[in-house]
């Protein structure tokens, strides 16, 4: 087993100096400022994607909606989990997490959609759960040693990126192939 690169009394030492920055010691090896702007850009993702869900689960209309509408809801409540759990870590860095609903769009991600074809809805989820798996890997690989906490929700947070992607994909796959030529 590895020895202590600091003593003990050090550590204890360093621990008092800046109790008031919480989890966020010495040994932090992040950019913070700028970990705290990606975090707040993906809570904008999150939200954003929670409210596109939504809004695809009360317009989802048509013979085959209900089963797409269904896992369009799971998938928002999920959103919206992810969503708190990065302002969590926000505020747990010391951070503050922004809901501010005229710039949301814009520290965003993914894109908000209005579709109304119900196919139309589930290729734009799609497209948005690719580019969270595409921010977030990029982001997990980011963080590295420097942040292994925020890296680790990154990490959760794709994992169940992946499963909305595949759900979607599965939902496009089984839906007849004449629906799906009509988009």
């Amino acid at each position: 087993m590895a020895e202590f690169l600091t003593d003990i009394e050090t550590l204890r030492a360093r621990a008092r100096q800046e109790i008031d920055k919480g989890p966020v010691t010495d040994a932090y090896g992040a950019d913070l400022k700028r970990v705290l702007q990606v975090l707040n850009e993906a809570l904008a993702t999150e939200i954003v994607c929670t409210l596109r869900y939504k809004r695809h689960y009360y317009t989802a209309t048509g013979l085959y909606s209900e089963p797409v509408a269904a896992e369009f809801l799971e998938h928002a409540g999920e959103e919206q989990q992810h969503a708190d759990k990065l302002a969590e870590r926000i505020v747990q860095l010391g951070g503050e997490p922004d809901f501010n609903p005229d710039t949301l769009t814009r520290r965003s991600h993914a894109e908000y959609d209005e579709s109304a074809d119900l196919i139309q809805m589930i290729k734009e989820d799609l497209v948005a759960e690719r580019v969270a798996i595409a921010s977030y890997t990029e982001i997990t690989k980011w963080l590295g040693d420097g942040d292994p906490t925020t890296r680790r929700v990154f990490e959760d947070l794709l994992a169940q990126e992946e499963e909305h992607a595949d759900d979607l994909r599965g939902l496009l796959e089984r839906l007849p192939q004449n629906l799906k030529q009509g988009s």
